[in-house]
C-alpha cells in the first residue's frame, strides 16, 4: 500500500503538469510580424553574414523549438530580415524581441506588429459558385 501511495505521489505532479501544458495549448495566440532594420551596431558596407549578430540564429531556433517562431529568414538585399512569431499576447511579443541578442546588442532593431493573417483556402473556397 505505501509503494502505491509513493507512485502516486510522483504521478501526480506529472499529471497536473501534463493539464498544464494543454491548458496552455488552449490558449488563443496572436501572430505578430517583426521586421528587424540595421541598428546602431550596424557595421556599414558589411554583409548580413559578416555582422556580428551574436547567437541571434541560437535564439531564434530556441523560439522555434519551443512553438514560438514559425517562419524567419533574412532580405535578399541585406537590409535586415523578419520573423513570424504567435505570443499570448503584446507584452510576450514585445519579450521575445527584446531578448534578442541582435537586438541587445543593437545589430538590429524589431517593429513589431500585430499580425491578422487571412486563410485564403477557407476564403476561396467560401468565393465558389455553389
Amino acid at each position: 500500500m505505501r509503494g502505491l501511495i509513493k507512485l502516486s505521489l510522483c504521478i501526480v505532479p506529472w499529471v497536473a503538469i501534463g493539464v498544464a501544458a494543454q491548458d496552455e495549448s488552449l490558449v488563443k495566440k496572436t501572430t505578430y510580424l517583426v521586421i528587424y532594420r540595421p541598428g546602431p551596431g550596424w557595421i556599414t558596407g558589411k554583409p548580413l553574414a559578416e555582422q556580428p549578430l551574436n547567437g541571434h540564429g541560437k535564439y531564434l531556433l530556441s523560439l522555434y523549438v519551443k512553438g514560438v517562431l514559425k517562419f524567419a529568414g533574412p532580405f535578399l538585399d541585406n537590409s535586415g530580415g523578419a520573423l513570424v512569431v504567435e505570443c499570448a499576447n503584446e507584452g510576450e511579443a514585445n519579450g521575445v524581441v527584446a531578448e534578442d541578442p541582435a537586438v541587445k546588442g543593437k545589430v538590429f532593431v524589431g517593429e513589431l506588429d500585430a499580425w491578422r493573417l487571412t486563410d485564403w483556402e477557407q476564403f476561396a473556397k467560401s468565393q465558389r459558385p455553389q
